[in-house]
């Protein structure tokens, strides 16, 4: 079966050392559910775990990753199971403020149905209620974000939390939180559970993964596939490992297939009937296939967008994902699958009637080659002093068949999303619900140190370069020489501005954009990882963007490509509301009217690309 994310990492791991303090058992525990590695940084809330942690390190049996901020053990966690490295992540953060920098990791987690648990410090049991100095009630915090909360008070709890902590975070692909005293962490412990009234029983045997649904539900969700003319395929992250009985489903009945941003990966962009990303950041041949389908079937995706569904009455779905509870959430359902899958698809094939009419698929080619022709012309556009789009799409000729991705949140994830071509044995991921900006940097490190010997890039925009970028560049100076290939590119796109929010103030407010809160210092990127001993280049004429590109997937060590590129080039969604443009109009007057200096470039770049599809909807609405 044809892999659609990278393989679990098996590594060569020795046994835990035996146990002496809680600290250790903790780690012996975790080591039975497979988690062996660690993203974290020290204090002294959380101390008698990183002992134990360095106990096992030093044996063989861990890998410790220290990292320059808690968000980033985090977010590290969180994308070390999203890449394929471990069954569940696992970040160490000490008490009080290490748990308050933690959460937005741990969110992203949350949201993106990721299993992670969180080793959280707290304040020694005596001072518990005194307003100790970093004392909060962490519990409390942590029962928002997280399935299961235990705050530890006696060492024979150990056992039952950490199995019941990573058993939930798989089974409901969710964080889990063990919080731990710093005097219980480091406290001596011979754990035993004896058969008496109090002590609880458990096991560190993970659950099985459902399989396949009833046949009485596949027959009935087969009946309604059976009956399309023209069915649409959306397809998320819960595709994974299933692209070759996607496939096989799709060619029966000849359906097209757009991918939740998330699912980038899952079906390979190069295929007539892939037409790409959907939503916002999607493709406009995605946003047809939806408003002209008469069949949808949903699998593993709860995108969020509604108005990137198919009209309400227009198709008949079918749904499948892994949590019944995520089924028909977002567009009515007839039939919801609850299984695996591959299986569930493999499951469902036999049942298809072949569906021989090429007409719909001849369409979404069409669609596709529109598409394709479209963003050749937005890449060519002229640019003060490059285009962004035409950087990122640079990317594709010099992208290794084996590669890594990650993204940060913001213009950079538009040009990912609509320019990046994947094939299944790539991969590429980021912060999908949370869209927090700060997680590409955290996810790289993840994915290098998942798969050391694969290169892995990372496309960033400068606010989230300047939010945590900067700082864990130092990490990778730190790591890189580990890694078996050392090649790490990261594209930062330096337009000294937060220039998706600038968009929005202009295209939803149609207001002028206050350079006060959306402006950014210029900072060299390159010369800064030059200075922390690794390599870069600045990139200030689009004839340079090639040659960058070819020197960063070269380069024997980490490269930054610091990217002059232009804050005035437009993201226009696949579908532009009347209202977005007219509010994009109206800030553009009122940019003149004050004197904005960017108002040269929107007119280039064109404010007439926020209207024209909007024209165009309207000169081409059937009548009557």
């Amino acid at each position: 079966m044809t892999q659609t994310r990278p393989q679990q990492s098996t590594g060569q791991w020795t046994d835990v050392p035996e146990p002496t303090t809680v600290g250790d058992h903790v780690v012996e525990r975790l080591a039975r559910w497979g988690v062996r590695r660690y993203y974290g940084y020290p204090g002294d809330g959380i101390g008698g775990v990183m002992a134990g942690i360095s106990r096992a390190r030093r044996a063989g049996a861990a890998q410790l990753v220290q990292v320059r901020h808690e968000e980033t053990a985090a977010f590290a966690a969180v994308a070390d199971v999203k890449y394929g490295g471990s069954p569940i992540g696992a970040c160490v953060v000490t008490s009080g403020p290490g748990a308050i920098h933690a959460l937005n990791g741990l969110y992203d987690a949350t949201l993106d149905r990721v299993p992670v648990v969180a080793l959280v410090g707290q304040s020694a049991t005596p001072a518990l209620g005194t307003s100790f100095y970093q004392e909060i009630d962490a519990k409390a915090l942590y029962e928002d974000v997280a399935d299961y909360v235990i705050q530890l008070s006696s060492p024979d709890q150990v056992i039952h939390a950490v199995d019941r902590a990573c058993r939930t975070a798989l089974a409901h692909r969710t964080v889990c939180a063990i919080i731990v005293p710093s005097d219980l962490g480091s406290a001596d412990a011979a754990l035993s559970t004896p058969n008496a009234h109090g002590y609880s029983h458990t096991s560190s045997v993970p659950s099985t993964d459902p399989g396949a649904p009833p046949q009485a539900a596949l027959r009935e969700a087969a009946a309604v596939l059976n009956a399309g003319e023209r069915v649409a395929i959306l397809a998320g992250v819960g595709a994974a490992g299933a692209t070759q009985e996607l496939t096989a489903v799709a060619d029966a009945l000849g359906a097209g297939a757009a991918k939740a941003l998330l699912g980038k990966h899952v079906l390979d962009d190069r295929l007539p009937w892939v037409t790409g990303a959907i939503g916002l950041l999607g493709t406009r041949a995605s946003y047809e296939l939806m408003q002209h389908c008469d069949t949808l079937l949903v699998v593993g995706s709860t995108m969020p967008y509604g108005e990137y569904y198919p009209p309400p009455g227009q198709a008949r779905s079918v749904q499948i994902d892994l949590d019944g509870a995520k089924c028909g959430l977002r567009t009515p359902t007839e039939v919801n699958l609850v299984g695996d899958a591959a299986e569930t698809l493999a499951a469902l094939l036999p049942l298809l009637r072949r569906n021989p009419e090429e007409t719909w698929r001849q369409r979404i080619a069409t669609w596709k080659d529109d598409d394709d022709a479209v963003r050749e012309a937005r890449c060519a556009a002229a640019a003060d002093p490059v285009n962004p789009e035409a950087v990122v799409r640079g990317l594709q000729p010099h992208l290794p068949e084996n590669a890594l991705l990650a993204v940060d949140c913001g213009t950079a994830t538009a040009w990912y999303a609509r320019d990046v071509d994947l094939t299944p044995q790539q991969f590429g991921s980021l912060s999908g619900l949370l869209l927090s900006m700060g997680g590409a940097l955290p996810y790289a490190l993840a994915a290098k140190t998942a798969h050391p010997h694969r290169p892995v890039i990372a496309l960033v925009g400068d606010g989230a370069m300047q939010m945590n970028g900067v700082n864990e560049l130092i990490t990778v100076a730190r790591e890189w020489q580990t890694w078996e290939d050392p090649r790490l590119a990261i594209l930062v796109l330096n337009n000294r501005d937060l220039s998706f929010e600038t968009w929005e103030v202009r295209a939803e407010l149609g207001e002028v954009p206050d350079p006060a809160s959306q402006s950014l210092p210029d900072v060299p990127y390159a010369q800064w990882a030059q200075l922390l001993g690794l390599a870069g280049t600045r990139v200030e004429h689009p004839e340079d963007v090639d040659a960058a590109w070819a020197a960063a997937l070269a380069a024997d060590q980490p490269f930054v490509i610091d990217a002059v590129v232009d804050p005035a080039t437009p993201i226009i969604p696949p579908h532009v509301s009347t209202e977005q443009a007219l509010q994009t109009v109206k800030s553009g007057v009122r940019s003149a009217m004050h004197g904005d200096e960017e108002v040269p470039g929107l007119v280039r770049q064109g404010l007439r690309q926020v209207v024209a599809p909007v024209l165009s909807a309207v000169r081409h609405r059937p009548r009557g």
